[in-house]
């Protein structure tokens, strides 16, 4: 008599309504996600360049990989784009976070520094101001980066460098390093910053490889067997072209089984002699 009644077993149709509930709110999980994931595709490729400049002489491609994680919105970035005197201005730079509000400070970076270097052609002045000016709109994020001026007429690279992961470089003629850049803090860390500017004239062809730390830092290995990894890879294809270049330094990131987001900018040159500008 004090025996418990065995529960009732739930019969097919009503194991088949649940089944049914639980499929279509599945379906509605998986719809939603996939909406945020092409929101969040869209948002990135509307803050990155459509395209780069180039210059008789000069090849420019650029790569990009979100991360692995989150919306996949990450905060690197690239760009270029034509200054007032006929030189080109590159950049290439990495916010911290992997959200929207990582990447409106990525949008923001990039709008500042192409008005500044408008009215200024040193790269240290321009990341310089460029770190002052975030430090007025009182953000907690910082952001690493390098700016670039090529002068085809001096036939040479100037560059300044917050706090970013070196650059690689190798000419067809068999030489090849990572660069060794002075540079100075990241940008949002504190205000008046100087940022050393260093020259490199282009004597022969080859290319200028410039990535955010995604590419060459990841579980599989840190980050100085990253850049060495790059860096045999770019000697030994020095004569190919930016897109391919651009390419297959980007599989460097998929072989650090990184879960940060990646960009890769490649600058190829032809050779100026010195004195031919």
């Amino acid at each position: 008599m004090n025996r418990r009644r065995p529960h009732r077993s739930a019969s097919a149709e009503e194991l088949l309504t649940t089944l049914q509930q639980l499929t279509a709110r599945a379906r509605h999980e998986v719809q939603l996600h996939q909406a945020r994931v092409e929101l969040a595709e869209a948002l990135q490729q509307e803050l990155l360049p459509a395209g780069l400049p180039s210059l008789p002489g000069l090849q420019t491609a650029a790569r990009y990989s979100p991360a692995r994680s989150g919306l996949d919105i990450g905060g690197d970035w690239y760009d270029g784009f034509l200054l007032p005197d006929g030189t080109l201005g590159f950049a290439i730079g990495d916010v911290q976070g992997h959200d929207v509000e990582a990447a409106a400070f990525m949008g923001q970076i990039r709008i500042g520094m192409r008005a500044i270097a408008a009215t200024t052609a040193d790269p240290g002045e321009i990341v310089g101001r460029t770190n002052d000016l975030l430090l007025s709109i009182d953000s907690s994020l910082l952001a690493t980066c390098t700016f670039v001026r090529f002068d085809p007429h001096a036939g040479e690279l100037r560059t300044a460098r917050a706090g970013h992961v070196a650059a690689v470089w190798a000419t067809t003629d068999g030489r090849s390093g990572i660069t060794q850049d002075a540079g100075g803090l990241p940008l949002g860390v504190g205000a008046a910053e100087k940022y050393p500017v260093t020259r490199h004239r282009l004597t022969a062809p080859g290319a200028f490889v410039l990535v955010t730390d995604g590419v060459v830092e990841g579980p599989s290995f840190p980050i100085d067997e990253g850049l060495d990894a790059v860096l045999r890879l770019v000697a030994a294809r020095a004569s190919a072209s930016a897109e391919a270049l651009a390419d297959e330094v980007m599989q460097t990131a998929e072989r650090t089984g990184h879960q940060d987001d990646a960009a890769v900018l490649v600058l190829r040159h032809k050779g100026f002699p010195v004195g031919s500008g």
